[in-house]
């Protein structure tokens, strides 16, 4: 996504003012990350119910723009309107039995991972002579894992691993961006002294 260059201090000089405001947003959102992460991590079963939540609003939203946008273009498109229906449809049962909607949402996350573990299994065979391969295995052996954990307990295990899930990948994001301000500051720092001694 962010690739390093050597041209990266002179941007840093240039965006003066949008280096400070990451430095400055990147601490803030980084610890709020970690805190709803642990959270996740410690009460799954409020961080699924309030993921599956969220889902079922941006489905809502996803169908009423369908709907808008059917009744815009093309008024006649009974697949437009059938789209905005199932979704809105879908997203009132989410928001109002998110209990049943995580369990969905669990089956989703199921077929997912088993859908990437038979992918990366291919992809590691593949590339068997390649000592690159064990990293695709175990790739596919955690998507394997993490597809079965969903199936065996289900329903009920849509409540903790979804809550689980969503909150390690906030808490590593967390961190990334605690990382991330803080290299840009290191950066900055360099690019301040060298400025102060090139004054001196």
């Amino acid at each position: 996504m962010w690739k390093w260059h050597k041209n990266l201090n002179i941007e840093m000089n240039i965006n003066k003012n949008l280096v400070d405001n990451f430095k400055k947003h990147a601490k803030i959102s980084g610890m709020l990350f970690i805190l709803f992460g642990l959270a996740g991590i410690l009460f799954p079963p409020m961080m699924s119910l309030t993921t599956t939540i969220l889902v079922g609003y941006l489905m809502l939203f996803a169908g009423v723009s369908a709907g808008i946008l059917t009744y815009k273009s093309n008024p006649e498109d009974w697949m437009g309107w059938l789209k905005s229906f199932v979704l809105v449809l879908s997203s009132l049962f989410i928001v109002f039995y998110p209990v049943q909607g995580a369990a969905a949402l669990g089956l989703v996350f199921a077929i997912y991972f088993f859908t990437d573990a038979f992918a990366s299994f291919s992809l590691a065979f593949s590339l068997r002579p390649q000592k690159i391969w064990l990293v695709w295995l175990f790739n596919a052996i955690t998507s394997l894992a993490l597809g079965v954990l969903f199936v065996i307990g289900w329903p009920m295990s849509s409540l903790l691993l979804i809550g689980i899930l969503v909150g390690i990948s906030l808490l590593f994001d967390g961190i990334a961006l605690l990382l991330g301000g803080a290299f840009v500051q290191d950066i900055d720092d360099e690019n301040n002294e060298k400025k102060n001694g090139e004054e001196k």
